[in-house]
C-alpha cells in the first residue's frame, strides 16, 4: 500500500476518534429542594398563631429532585430571648421521596414564653443540597 494513502487513512481515523462525542453522560446535579409552606398555626387560632401548651400545625409542599434525606424544623424567639424548639425528620414517610406533603404537629411546651418567633423549615436532599423556607409564628 502506498505510504501516503496509509498515512492519510491513519490521519482520518485518528481525527474521527477526537470528533466523536463521548458515550459517557455528564452527571447533572438535580435542582435544590423547593419548599412552599401552606399552613402554620393552631387549628383554633388565626394563621401564624399558637397557644403555649398546644401543638403547632405545619404544612408544606416539598419537591426534591435529589430525594429528601432529612427535614429540620427550628422555631426560635425573635427578640429578647433564646427559647428554641427543634425537630428533625430523618426516617419515615418523607425520606427517600421526591415529592412530599409535609404535615406535622409540633408540640409547643406550656413553658414557652409568649411572643414573636421565627420558624425555619429546612429540607436537605441526598446530594447534600438544602433549602430553607421561613415563617413568622406568634406564641400566645
Amino acid at each position: 500500500m502506498n505510504k501516503k494513502v496509509f498515512s492519510g487513512i491513519l490521519f482520518l481515523a485518528s481525527l474521527g476518534t477526537f470528533a466523536l462525542p463521548s458515550c459517557e453522560k455528564d452527571e447533572v446535579m438535580p435542582a435544590k429542594p423547593v419548599i412552599t409552606i401552606t399552613e402554620v398555626g393552631s387549628h383554633d387560632a388565626p394563621e401564624g398563631r399558637v397557644k403555649a401548651g398546644e401543638d403547632l400545625h405545619l404544612e408544606a409542599e416539598i419537591v426534591a429532585d435529589g430525594l429528601i434525606a432529612r427535614i429540620d424544623v427550628e422555631i426560635h424567639q425573635e427578640e429578647n430571648g433564646n427559647y428554641e424548639i427543634e425537630k428533625s425528620y430523618t426516617d419515615g414517610k418523607y425520606v427517600g421521596v421526591k415529592n412530599a406533603e409535609f404535615h406535622e404537629h409540633i408540640d409547643i411546651p406550656a413553658d414557652a414564653p409568649a411572643g414573636e418567633y421565627h420558624l425555619h423549615l429546612t429540607v436537605t436532599d441526598k446530594e447534600g443540597q438544602s433549602t430553607t423556607a421561613e415563617a413568622e409564628v406568634i406564641v400566645e
